[in-house]
């Protein structure tokens, strides 16, 4: 009976140590710095996010042979800018800074080259100094 319990007990402590071990080497880092100042922000955030859904607009991301990413926009001015960061969805590599340069009619190629993998794409456009819409995408 002794055996069986000290057995048990091992068993779980074997997986619960794996598991701990596994969150923790999984886990990519902090979403936000101070979660009090992002609550202060967040109703703002709602608004801004509301008005650019009205906007209609719609990004589709790729992935060109020599490693830019290809961006395909629905609704921009010529005149807009375009910015993202691309991040790693485990945190496993640092963040890249992606400017993208015209291609033609909506079309946008990144001047920076990104590794292969898995990526998050936070896309930021631009008229100026005003941030007019952003959108959120995964690259493969």
């Amino acid at each position: 009976m002794v055996a069986i319990l000290v057995g048990f007990f091992a068993v779980v402590i074997a997986v619960n140590v794996t598991m701990a071990r596994l969150a923790g080497a999984t886990f990519g880092g902090v979403v936000v710095d101070n979660s009090y100042v992002a609550s202060q922000h967040f109703n703002r955030w709602l608004d801004e996010a509301a008005t650019e859904r009205a906007l209609g607009w719609k990004a589709d991301f790729g992935r060109a042979a020599d490693g830019r990413v290809t961006l395909t926009l629905a609704g921009p001015d010529a005149a807009a800018t375009v910015e993202a960061v691309a991040r790693h969805p485990l945190g496993h590599a640092r963040d890249v800074v992606l400017h993208f340069v015209p291609a033609g009619a909506g079309r946008f190629v990144s001047a920076e080259k990104l590794p292969a993998g898995r990526w998050r794409l936070r896309l930021e456009v631009r008229a100026g100094t005003t941030k007019i819409w952003r959108s959120e995408g995964d690259l493969r």
